[in-house]
């Protein structure tokens, strides 16, 4: 653990640069309540700042930038009971969508630097910038469905206008996307050779964010995922994870068979809810509106039995042998799924879109 003497997220003003450095490499940069609130008062206190022209977000160490949300303490909060939008969770899952939102609409370039580990969490402080940045280490994903949960932190929303089904693929199987990968879904936007980060922070003290990262910027490498796009938008295009499943199983590909494997070890709760909550923001009309709905999502996640199980077996136990319940995609009712989509009444995220705000 980093000392309790030393910040978790390190927040500077230099040069023209609002410098945001999350700081726990040892957690590989995990997101917790109060980072979330230090870099959304950060970033606030940043937008009227004349002296500070571009954002530029890292992390520390070389591990990754961001491996996601603390799903221990997630974890202890379901298990204790503590399963409402008021429990410690449910309060930092509002601050970080908030926080999402807040990137989202950002004013100002904010450069967000990718590289090495990009998972959950690390999605939505990176996915909703306007400078996205990967490496040749980069490795992004939104592993949710195998921890019980569902992509959040407005993860639904990019995933759903990624070309085709890659989305859709990424989502139900938790594949890793590369730096290739990411571009080609409109994860990130520029690919940057690590060894050219320092230099491009150094350069972007003097030029535009523009202008710095088309100093150092190259072709990113090939995408598999944009490669097999024949087999991943055949078989993903449809609306259940049942025919999704058999669409897999009976094609020619290796890979899609290795698909269809990968789905069916993930808990069938959580892919039925995910892909609804998909298909829902494919038409959703702003981030914000996808935000309100993953925001009920994850509150009634938090009261499931996957959710806790989901955890205890990748991270508490690490048996890899999760339990879940129903044990099977065919056994889910369609009540079960819709009571992850229920209203919260006064507890509603109750983001609005600028545009249409009163």
């Amino acid at each position: 653990m980093v000392e309790p003497s030393e910040p978790e997220v390190l927040i500077e003003r230099r040069d023209g640069l609002g410098l945001i450095t999350l700081n726990r490499p040892k957690a590989i940069n995990a997101l917790n309540h109060s980072m979330a609130l230090a870099i959304t008062e950060a970033l606030r206190a940043w937008v009227d700042d004349h002296a500070v022209r571009t954002v530029v977000v890292t992390g520390a160490g070389v591990r990754g930038l961001c491996a996601g949300g603390d799903i221990v303490a997630i974890h202890d909060d379901a298990k204790s009971g503590a399963t409402t939008a008021d429990s410690a969770t449910g309060r930092f899952w509002r601050d970080e969508y908030v926080l999402n939102a807040l990137i989202g609409r950002y004013p100002k370039p904010y450069v967000v630097v990718m590289d090495g580990i990009v998972m959950g969490g690390g999605v939505g402080l990176s996915g909703h910038g306007s400078h996205r940045i990967v490496t040749e280490r980069s490795t992004i994903g939104m592993p949710e469905v195998g921890i019980g949960f569902v992509p959040d932190v407005g993860g639904t929303y990019l995933l759903a206008r990624t070309p085709g089904e890659i989305g859709t693929h990424v989502a139900l199987t938790t594949a890793r996307m590369n730096a290739g990968d990411a571009i080609a879904a409109g994860f990130a936007d520029y690919f940057v050779a690590s060894e050219h980060l320092p230099a491009l922070l150094e350069t972007l003290r003097s030029e535009s964010a523009d202008i710095a990262i088309a100093k150092f910027a190259t072709d990113a490498p090939e995408s598999a995922l944009a490669a097999r796009s024949d087999w991943i938008d055949a078989c993903y295009r449809t609306d259940t994870v049942e025919e999704i499943v058999a669409r897999l199983q009976a094609d020619e590909a290796p890979e899609a068979q290795a698909a269809a494997a990968e789905i069916l070890s993930k808990s069938p709760v959580a892919l039925k809810v995910a892909l609804r909550s998909l298909r829902a923001a494919r038409t959703a009309p702003s981030l914000e509106a996808v935000l309100n709905e993953e925001y009920r999502v994850s509150i009634a996640s938090l009261s499931s039995h996957d959710l806790v199980e989901g955890i205890r077996a990748q991270v508490i136990d690490k048996d890899r042998n999760p339990r879940w319940s129903p044990p099977t995609v065919a056994e889910v009712t369609d009540a079960q799924v819709d009571a992850y989509f229920a209203e919260l009444g006064e507890l509603e995220l109750g983001l609005v879109a600028p545009e249409v705000a009163q």
